[in-house]
């Protein structure tokens, strides 16, 4: 498995020597910045592919929790708090984990190790954030996903879940050796494709629009199939 690109968020230089220190002696975790406040950790994660947050809650500028809300394809967080009282509210946002100062190193391992048994899964699932839980989605059971501007829907064989996410982000988390966009509103599971007809291709009961520009690379990928 592949490190995991972390970000610590505090404002308070202790917390931040310990949390440095705690993840140095990972050696799963690879940390890519540590922030004095949340603003900060937005520009980072702008050119950075973040997988996990250490975020405290308390802070000037944006509270923790009102910064992780406000992401649209938020990474796993870990909250660091000196107040219990937040606890509640922080899994109410599906935090990984919620770590009170001061915490043993021990108490710190098992949470990363949670997050460890969480990316390790997304090998094979996509994690969709809907109806304030998180669901875990084999790659398989996809059919396609359909983008409905700020939102997508996400088909599945039995159901289909809608998340906040644009249609791009979602396409960088699928294996690009299955997942292909073939419209600006569709990403498809190739090995569900039952024909191509036209500028449509049917996908279970589904009639899916091809547009122009992605024709081409459909079917080279088709055609590399057989």
């Amino acid at each position: 498995m592949k490190k995991i690109n972390c970000i610590i968020i505090d404002d308070e230089p202790s917390s931040q020597q310990v949390l440095q220190q705690f993840v140095n002696e990972i050696d799963f975790l690879a940390l890519k910045a540590t922030c004095n406040h949340a603003l900060e950790a937005k520009e980072i994660m702008k050119n950075e592919k973040i997988d996990l947050l250490f975020l405290d809650i308390n802070m000037p500028i944006i509270s923790g929790l009102d910064f992780y809300k406000s992401l649209t394809n938020p990474p796993l967080v870990i909250f660091t708090t000196a107040y219990a009282e937040y606890a509640i509210e922080g899994f109410d946002v599906n935090a990984t984990d919620y770590l009170l100062k001061p915490f043993s190193f021990e108490r710190f391992f098992k949470a990363v190790t949670k997050v460890k048994d969480i990316l390790k899964k997304d090998d094979h699932q996509l994690v969709v954030k809907a109806d304030k839980r998180l669901h875990l989605i084999n790659f398989d059971e996809i059919l396609f996903i359909q983008s409905l501007g700020d939102y997508v829907k996400v088909h599945t064989e039995n159901n289909s879940l809608t998340t906040y996410s644009k249609l791009s982000a979602m396409l960088e988390k699928l294996p690009s050796k299955d997942f292909i966009q073939v419209h600006k509103s569709y990403i498809i599971n190739t090995k569900k494709i039952n024909f191509i007809e036209g500028n449509h291709l049917s996908v279970s009961e589904h009639k899916i629009p091809i547009g122009q520009k992605h024709k081409p690379n459909l079917i080279s990928i088709l055609n590399n199939y057989s």
